[in-house]
């Protein structure tokens, strides 16, 4: 399991499948999140803290490994990209009768990619895997 998980995400000639994934993944929080009804089913089983907090750490984490440069360089590029998509969900639900776009969930977002990219950035290897020979 752990060499599929590195390959996953330290391969290089995955890392254009990455970026895509992320934004597949993001174009189907906001299509699920604005079926009606589909949030408040949803919230049941895990609070909006939650629900954002999971989903914009894993796409910050996709986003990470699938930017190039060093650690720092990426861990930025995750954030505004989280930053961007957090926001662009935010303004679908202000569009939406039965939703409402709210600055509290766009700042979860933010410090959820903010952690992720960090934790990333300081954790990993100075010899950095992801550099293209």
């Amino acid at each position: 399991m752990p060499a599929l998980f590195s390959l996953l995400l330290l391969d290089p000639r995955l890392r254009h499948a990455r970026l895509i994934l992320a934004l597949v993944l993001y174009a189907g929080v906001v299509i699920a999140g604005s079926i009606p009804g589909a949030r408040a089913e949803v919230g049941v089983y895990a609070t909006g803290l939650v629900l954002h907090g999971l989903t914009y750490a894993f796409l910050t984490l996709l986003w990470f490994f699938g930017s190039t440069g060093s650690a720092p360089v990426r861990a930025l590029k995750a954030v505004l990209a989280i930053g961007l998509m957090g926001a662009g969900d935010e303004l679908v639900q202000s569009f939406l009768p039965y939703r409402s776009g709210d600055v509290r969930d766009w700042m979860i977002d933010i410090t959820a990619a903010l952690l992720t990219s960090t934790a990333l950035a300081v954790f990993l290897p100075r010899r950095d895997p992801l550099r293209q020979p």
